[in-house]
Formats: structure tokens, sequence, C-alpha cells
């Protein structure tokens, strides 16, 4: 069986990306395969487009890392998942395509009454936000976390379950991100780009600090996040936007007794993601069944339109979440 999907044969802009037919595989051991009704745009899309980001030797070389749809066939012995069900699924990549492989325990329900669009915005943001913030991060219930740009996928995900799970949140983000912040729950949100989010996060916190940082900037933020956290208190670093390098204050490190970690999702093993779906399942999936927790689409674009999509979360344009519909919507 053949279908339609998103290839780049060579690195570059957006424009290399191109759409085109490829084979269906079937499930291996451990496997299902996904008919996607819908896949979302995230940042290692693009980095992976741009060469900087190659996938795993056992990776599909499509892009794409979470999905939305239905079962359409399951390995032997598979009992987690039958053909019809509808799921959400973090993918080892080849998301942007009618068919997906994936391993059965990176699989969730998709919650009662959503769109499978809305559904195809879940695994990649709340995967990462949930083993950083949560996981790595040990963040509690009356801490404050400082979150660096809100106003995307990420950054929207983290402000949202962050507050769920009863933090205060401290955001940066552009200008015309604010009020979107705000909206999300953000008790703070700073502009990057005209304030010292050092000052103010500092006054808010009455010179206490924060007790998390998650960033993904990098650079020249690292020693500024160093300066704002308490005593005893921890950062996560998962992406370096700003720039991979940075000069860093290692008294601070020491003074403070600073834990500072950090991880990239799509390397890690598969018995590590699927740990992180179980914890997801239990703690988080309840809410998104009850419409506490929903994640903001900014766009919905047809799979054909993918080189608009990138371009959008390129330029920064977005407020939430870019989806591709691959198939008909429900």
């Amino acid at each position: 069986m053949r279908c339609q999907q998103i290839v780049c044969e060579q690195a570059g802009a957006a424009e290399v990306m191109q759409l085109t037919q490829g084979d269906v595989a079937a499930p291996a051991s451990g496997q299902v395969l996904i008919k996607v009704a819908a896949a979302g745009v995230n940042g290692p899309d693009i980095y992976q487009r741009q060469g900087s980001y190659p996938p795993p030797a056992d990776a599909s070389s499509i892009l794409g890392l979470e999905v939305a749809g239905e079962i359409a066939a399951v390995a032997a012995g598979e009992s987690r998942w039958q053909v019809g069900d509808k799921v959400c699924a973090l993918v080892p990549g080849g998301g942007y395509s009618e068919y997906v492989l994936t391993w059965s325990s990176h699989c969730l329900p998709v919650p009662s009454g959503w769109q499978l669009a809305e559904a195809a915005a879940l695994p990649e943001t709340f995967f990462t936000v949930w083993h950083n913030l949560f996981m790595r991060g040990g963040l509690q219930a009356g801490e404050t976390v400082l979150i660096h740009g809100g106003g995307g996928g990420i950054g929207s995900t983290a402000i949202a379950l962050a507050k769920a799970f009863g933090a205060r949140v401290i955001t940066t983000c552009s200008e015309a991100k604010l009020a979107f912040c705000r909206q999300l729950g953000a008790d703070l949100a700073i502009d990057y780009a005209a304030e010292d989010f050092v000052a103010l996060a500092a006054e808010f916190t009455q010179a206490k600090g924060v007790q998390l940082v998650l960033d993904m900037i990098g650079g020249d933020y690292i020693n500024r996040n160093l300066k704002l956290l308490s005593l005893d208190g921890r950062m996560v670093s998962i992406a370096c936007r700003a720039g991979r390098m940075a000069e860093v204050d290692v008294a601070m490190l020491m003074f403070k007794r600073i834990h500072w970690t950090g991880s990239t999702l799509r390397p890690q093993s598969i018995t590590q993601k699927a740990a992180i779906a179980s914890q997801l399942l239990r703690q988080v999936w309840p809410l998104l069944e009850r419409g506490q927790l929903k994640p903001h689409l900014h766009a919905v674009l047809p799979l054909a339109e993918v080189v608009r999509a990138h371009q959008m979360l390129e330029q920064g344009l977005h407020r939430g979440k870019i989806v591709l519909q691959v198939g008909e919507p429900d």
C-alpha cells in the first residue's frame, strides 16, 4: 500500500519539503500502525529539516514526532490497542504521513469529546513538559517557576500544566504574546525584548528567587537564570535558541547549591518514553478528560501547506500549536 508523505531530500529552507508517495510498512513486535488524521509541528522538525538535528539511525527520515488518528494494524500478540481505537502518539519520526508506525506503549487515548486535530497537539509537548518540569525538575505545588518562551507550544503547555498542579508561573515572551500568556494563567508575563526579566522576577518574588527555571534559550540567559534561582533551585535546559555555549559563573552554582540538568526527548529509549506516557495517563489525562486542560491551536493547515506551517513556526507568529491536517477532519 502507498500513502502520501512529506520528504526532505536535502537540508535547507522550508521549500525543500515535498509531498510525495511512500510505502506503508507493517508493525513489528510491540508496534502499531496509525492511520494519521493530524500531525503536530514542532521545533525539532525545523531543526531536522535544516540539517542540525538528524534522526536516530533506526527512525524514519520523514518529519513529524506526534500524531493523532486511528489504529490501522497491530503487531501479533499486541493486546493494548485494537484496530479502530483512536489514539494520539509520540512517534520516532514519520508523522507527516498518512500512515506511521510507533510503539504501542507510546500511544495514549484521545480524550473524550476531543477532535483529532486537538489531540495531535498533545504528545510531543506534553511528554517534553511533563518529563522536564515534573520528572526532572521536580516542580511542586506552591513553588514559583520561570518558563521562557511562554507563547509557543512547549511554553504554553508548561504554563498550563504548572498552574494545574498549583505552581506560580513567571514567563518571558514577545510583547505580542503577553496577553496570551496571562490568559493561560501566567502570574507574571515579561516582554523579554524590552524588560529585564531578572529584575522583574526578583521583585515579584520579593527577592526570594524562583525554585525552578525551564530554559529553552541557553546562551547568555544561563547566568541570568542562575542569578534568579533561589537556594537549592533547579534549572532544566531543553533547547538553546540563543546558542549552545555559555560562560557560566560556577560560584553561583556552588553557593546556591543549584541543580542544573537537561534533556532531549527523541533519543531516549522506548522504555523511558513509555514511563513518561504512563505518568501522563495517570496524572494528566484525567485533567484533559474533565476539560481542565486543553492545548491552544494557533492554526490547523492541510498537509500540502507544510511549507507555510514551518515558516509560521520559524517566524514566531504562532500562539500555541500548529497542526497539519493529514486525513479527513473528524
